[in-house]
């Protein structure tokens, strides 16, 4: 054995890594699986290991500081600062094209709004409510005003990790904003204090009957149990795959995300694409005004934006009957935490910008938008993108992402894989160990509020007191398409005042011309 052990160490280390290199290449060759590995043995490896820390070497190497989506790293860092409440300023002037298709503008006024030293903004720069209260005009019995314009979107326990969860809501108390739940059902992560939506999708999960349906029941209960649940918030569909259900698998179904959802355990679960509860907008309005009767909350809907002819049909039918939801929360095209099919995120809805201009016109025209609060959700988490969205007529914003990033986020985009990083995306116990909760909601509410502080100062900047004054004409954006480009005199609305000139050499012979002395 001795003897063995003394050969086997006598052989050089290089020898080794050649014998290993050669088994490689042997199985290399007789695998059918890859044909890059086939064809070039061993150095075929490299490409696969290449593209596998491809995003990392773009993101980190190879991206300008404007270039990455879904957030760039200005963006990123933006947030990350502003959590921290670290410096968030940029030096020198902007590193972005401000002439680039659809960059925002806010157009400042001569003299910015005044605030005197018993103001609410001159005791705290980041107050800043909601201008309209959720319920109101349908008399609901319990209306709700949020205490701020920025809040925690929809995020279910499941998606992200226990830990993201509760640092979200206590975060949220820290900012006194809300939190939206997601279609995971209301779990203990959720009930440290912050305000709480209540959301629900077509799988019914934490209000759902043994049979697959909902139940009102269940919803009572909740309601009564958790009295810091202040609105409740219906989802027709998402950003990220609006139209398409989404399937649980049943590995992910543990014994606490079972109870939560009122599922088996290890039982895969499918959501559907529809509501059980309702296929017609008379049927959706009746299921709307039932929850509101039975807790007496606000009731609303989520969407993404795509055709309008339904709703069409419930603006219509809320003239008709003077019923209808007191809050509609848009969502954005572009996707959102939720993984989709690329088919989806990319193609299916309408951009936020879009989809919400769509609906909030349609519901201008037929007179109703002081009967509803509308929600801006889609990127929307930072100060001048806010003013748009408040110009375009939201009256709060929800952020999901922008949220996942002030506790950590790091974008490494594999929400979908169980391995985020951060332990923020996944129900790994280890890479959730990394999350220091406190840390994490004091973050969370810093942010907030230096978003709030930020949109206050453009607000004031633009001459208002509260962004619900923005009108369209506060904000500017580049349309500036070659087949759309306009002459200066149309674009701009004004014609310059003719310069009196004569000649060239009249302007050398000026004795006013610079360069010249004695004269």
């Amino acid at each position: 054995m001795n003897d063995l052990f003394k050969f086997f160490n006598a052989i050089p280390w290089w020898l080794w890594f050649v014998l290993l290199l050669v088994i490689i290449a042997i199985r290399d060759i007789v695998q059918r699986k890859h044909t890059i590995n086939r064809n070039y043995p061993v150095f075929g490896h490299l490409r696969y290991i290449l593209e596998s820390i491809g995003p990392e070497l773009r993101q980190y190497l190879v991206a300008n500081n404007r270039e990455e989506l879904p957030f760039n790293r200005i963006e990123r860092g933006w947030v990350y600062a502003s959590s921290k409440n670290e410096n968030n300023y940029e030096g020198f002037g902007t590193d972005r094209d401000i002439f680039s298709h659809q960059h925002v503008f806010v157009n400042n006024a001569m003299f910015p709004f005044k605030i005197g030293d018993s103001h609410p903004n001159a005791i705290d720069n980041s107050f800043l409510p909601c201008a309209r209260i959720i319920g109101a005009f349908n008399n609901r019995k319990k209306p709700y005003r949020p205490a701020s314009v920025i809040n925690v979107s929809a995020m279910s326990f499941g998606s992200l990790s226990a830990k993201a969860i509760e640092s979200l809501n206590k975060g949220i108390k820290l900012a006194n904003a809300y939190h939206n739940t997601g279609e995971g059902g209301l779990s203990p992560y959720h009930s440290h204090g912050g305000d709480v939506v209540f959301h629900f999708g077509t799988g019914y999960f934490g209000v759902r009957s043994e049979d697959g349906n909902f139940s009102m029941e269940k919803m009572k209960k909740l309601v009564e149990d958790n009295p810091f649940i202040r609105a409740i918030e219906i989802k027709l569909s998402q950003g990220a795959k609006p139209g398409k259900g989404g399937v649980l698998p049943g590995e992910k179904i543990s014994k606490e995300i079972a109870e939560i959802r009122g599922v088996e355990v290890g039982k895969t679960v499918l959501s559907p694409p529809n509501h059980k509860a309702f296929s017609t907008i008379p049927e959706m309005v009746d299921f709307i005004e039932a929850i509101a009767e039975e807790t007496g909350l606000p009731v609303g809907i989520k969407a993404a934006i795509g055709k309008l002819e339904q709703w069409n049909e419930l603006a219509d039918h809320m003239i008709k009957t003077g019923k209808g939801p007191d809050f509609i929360a848009v969502d954005g095209g572009e996707g959102g935490t939720g993984a989709a099919p690329p088919s989806f995120a990319d193609h299916v809805s309408l951009p936020w910008v879009y989809g919400f201009g769509d609906l909030y016109k349609l519901f201008k025209e037929k007179n109703l938008t002081e009967r509803i609060v509308f929600i801006g959700s889609g990127k929307l988490g930072f100060p001048a993108k806010a003013a748009m969205a408040f110009a375009m007529g939201v009256d709060c914003i929800n952020v999901a992402r922008e949220a996942m990033m002030s506790i950590g986020c790091i974008q490494a985009q594999v929400c979908h894989t169980n391995r985020c990083p951060t332990g923020i995306a996944t129900q790994n116990k280890w890479l959730q160990r990394g999350i220091d909760i406190p840390l994490k909601s004091e973050r969370l509410a810093q942010y907030f509020k230096t978003f709030r502080k930020e949109l206050v100062e453009i607000t004031h900047a633009a001459g208002h007191e509260h962004p619900c004054e923005f009108t369209m004409d506060d904000i500017e954006v580049n349309v500036d398409d070659h087949n759309l480009s306009k002459n200066l005199s149309s674009t701009y609305q004004y014609d310059k005042v003719k310069v009196p000139f004569n000649s060239m050499q009249q302007l050398k012979d000026c004795k006013y011309l610079g360069g010249k002395t004695g004269n």
